[in-house]
């Protein structure tokens, strides 16, 4: 707090009517000031001046004031109450409200018209989502309901919070392999799934709230194609059991396929045979909407020709769903017949609805009890993995179908961890956005997000009335619709592209694979950041520095070097060897100059790598001048006081320095 001397007359030598007497460091005084300048004066007849708890009259008196004991609580609580609305009233905006609840700024707009589009993508997209859940849970080692149950919660939420319209949420193969690798580690239950589930959406929420998306950039290219691959191959080769009818109980890549070795005479030929076919028809059923049913030079097709053309792509769309039905009938029939099914069943599925509870904070597994911090540490890095993936899949999702719009990555990091956390509390396991759904969506002409809803209910639909019926689906025809679809994932398509390229990026992108394909796949992930990064550090400490000789407009012959970055620590020592070898090099009697353009900015170290340049340049009397060097970089290099800083910021001013250098030079030489 400050006091002040008010004097009689106006102080012209200093021009001020007010004199600082004294000072205290009282926090609240400001505060307090602020409260009291209407205070009325104390002394009857002065004009009182007050400040903080003191009153200084004009004639220099200073009257202590008594504050009551309870006003620096009540500033206090004012000034908390005044914080938290000032936060409350910037987070209720009504911009920020309609982009972080996107249903408030569509759902007005909705026309009639996207009624029927909506309804036959959600339900389309439901035929899908069946029997790819039903298959997922298998993949990721639970019981099959929990695939149902992935498969409702996620797309009401996001038809609420969600940004892109064609982007599915539920169960997916890379969720599902990463669920079964963090469950698998230390042979946990389903609870652990649903926990999962719920650690995985609070991750993506905070990232979203953080804006931490940036994260996911460091995922590159290269290990993203190594990665989904290595998934694919994984996946695919935990189905080849239950094509074959075989009992396997590895989950290591290896050890899965030299146990098969092992055990192929016990090859069950009717679930084999089962299975290929299914394959085969899977495959063949996915080309049958590229048929030419309509003529390429037809300029208005007739209806039976529109009618054959949507049949064919129904039957395509639909193709998982017809082949489990058909095999599901066939398992029935031949049960019925035979007394017993020639090919292993799916079994018991529990029907009904799930209920709607806290995940599973706690957990018991055999004879032991894993409270919630025994849990966290037995899932490990899933529990971080499993949500940037997701988060990545979706995103990549988006960003295929947005058709050049931006997508706003923090919306879509909020929106799927609502999915998550909220599925959680309906017994899902970890889900994301679905290409190939995203795929069947899209070509449904879904409209808005309110498709997810149509889906959701056909899946609620099928839990409490159709569950009985999934006993007779046979275990090879899953098996085949999950290879059929992750074939698919394998990326060979991009190592021509990338060769052709940068063949650097095949390092990372093959370390990836061989990594998650032979170790485990979240290690393989890290793997292949940790090898791009080392990339990036030395990209950074060996930038490239292009020499070359230029005249100047007064015909002065000088050495020009360009670095093509800016200067960071670790470049910092290869640079000043760079610059002192080529200017050594040269000759004391050529000047050189630094060509700044795309020195954008520097840290200390460099600062002081470049004072000790241009000392090294004085010590031997060469010139060194910065050419077009930014005003902030110059502060910075000036902040460590190097002996002199010589800079031009155009042409002429080059020119000017060169010639003082030059005409020194001839002095001296004269003098000599």
């Amino acid at each position: 707090m400050s006091r002040y001397n008010v004097n009689e007359e106006y102080d012209l030598e200093n021009r001020r009517e007010v004199t600082l007497t004294g000072f205290s460091s009282n926090v609240l005084d400001d505060v307090l000031r602020s409260s009291n300048n209407n205070e009325p004066a104390l002394n009857g007849n002065s004009a009182g001046v007050i400040v903080g708890a003191h009153a200084i009259t004009k004639d220099a008196k200073v009257v202590n004031l008594e504050v009551p004991e309870n006003t620096s609580k009540n500033i206090l609580c004012s000034s908390g109450r005044s914080w938290l609305y000032r936060r409350i009233k910037s987070s209720f905006r009504r911009k920020l409200l309609f982009k972080r609840i996107p249903i408030l700024a569509w759902l007005p707009h909705y026309q009639k018209e996207y009624v029927v589009s909506d309804l036959v993508a959600g339900i389309t997209v439901g035929l899908t989502v069946i029997p790819q859940a039903i298959a997922y849970a298998n993949v990721a080692g639970i019981p099959l309901q929990y695939g149902l149950y992935s498969s409702f919660m996620a797309c009401f939420v996001y038809t609420i919070f969600g940004s892109c319209k064609d982007v599915p949420v539920g169960p997916t193969a890379i969720a599902a392999i990463m669920t079964r690798e963090t469950l698998q580690r230390a042979n946990l239950g389903p609870d652990f799934a649903v926990l999962l589930t719920f650690i995985s959406g609070c991750v993506s929420l905070l990232m979203g709230i953080l804006q931490l998306g940036f994260l996911l950039d460091f995922i590159s290219g290269p290990v993203s194609v190594g990665f989904t691959s290595a998934a694919a191959i994984i996946i695919a080769t935990s189905q080849v059991k239950d094509i074959l009818g075989l009992h396997v109980s590895s989950s290591k890549f290896v050890q899965v396929w030299h146990d098969i070795f092992e055990r192929i005479g016990e090859t069950r030929l009717w679930d084999a045979a089962l299975g290929i076919v299914c394959i085969i028809v899977l495959l063949l059923l996915r080309k049958v909407k590229d048929l030419p049913v309509i003529p390429k030079n037809t300029k208005v097709p007739s209806q039976l020709q529109q009618a054959i053309a949507k049949l064919l792509w129904l039957i395509s769309t639909a193709r998982n769903i017809i082949i489990v039905i058909i095999c599901a009938i066939i398992a029935w029939a031949l049960e019925i017949h035979l007394g017993e099914s020639p090919v292993i069943l799916t079994g018991h599925v529990k029907q009904g609805l799930p209920e709607f509870r806290l995940p599973p904070f706690e957990a018991h597994v055999g004879n032991e009890t894993y409270t919630f911090l025994d849990m966290l540490s037995s899932m490990g890095s899933g529990c971080v993995v499993i949500p940037m993936l997701s988060l990545l899949e979706s995103i990549s999702i988006a960003k295929v179908f947005s058709d050049g719009k931006s997508i706003d990555a923090t919306q879509e990091m909020l929106a799927l961890g609502a999915c998550n956390v909220l599925s959680s509390f309906v017994s899902s396991m970890p889900v994301s956005g679905g290409l190939s759904r995203g795929a069947v969506n899209h070509s449904s002409g879904v409209k808005t997000t309110l498709g997810g809803v149509y889906t959701g209910l056909l899946v609620l639909i099928s839990l409490q009335f159709l569950t009985p019926y999934l006993y007779y689906i046979p275990k090879a025809s899953l098996a085949a619709v999950i290879i059929a679809a992750v074939v698919f994932m394998v990326e060979l398509h991009v190592v021509k592209p990338m060769w052709r390229t940068k063949k650097i990026d095949l390092i990372p992108a093959v370390v990836t694979f061989l990594c998650c394909l032979f170790v485990r796949l979240e290690l393989g992930i890290v793997i292949g950041i940790g090898i791009n990064l080392l990339f990036l550090l030395y990209a950074s400490a060996r930038p490239t520095l292009r020499v070359h000789k230029a005249t100047s407009i007064s015909g002065c012959e000088y050495l020009v070097i360009t670095p093509d970055r800016s200067l960071v620590f670790p470049s910092v020592e290869y640079v000043r060897a760079v610059i002192s070898k080529q200017g050594m090099r040269e000759g004391t009697a050529v000047p050189v100059v630094i060509d700044s353009t795309h020195i954008q900015a520097a840290d200390f170290t460099a600062a002081k790598g470049i004072k000790t340049l241009i000392e090294d340049f004085a010590r031997r009397g060469q010139p060194l001048i910065f050419h077009n060097l930014k005003p902030s970089v110059i502060q910075i290099f000036k902040g460590v006081k190097p002996s002199s800083l010589t800079c031009s910021s155009s042409e002429l001013e080059l020119n000017d320095c060169l010639k003082e250098y030059t005409n020194v030079s001839i002095e001296t030489l004269n003098r000599y």
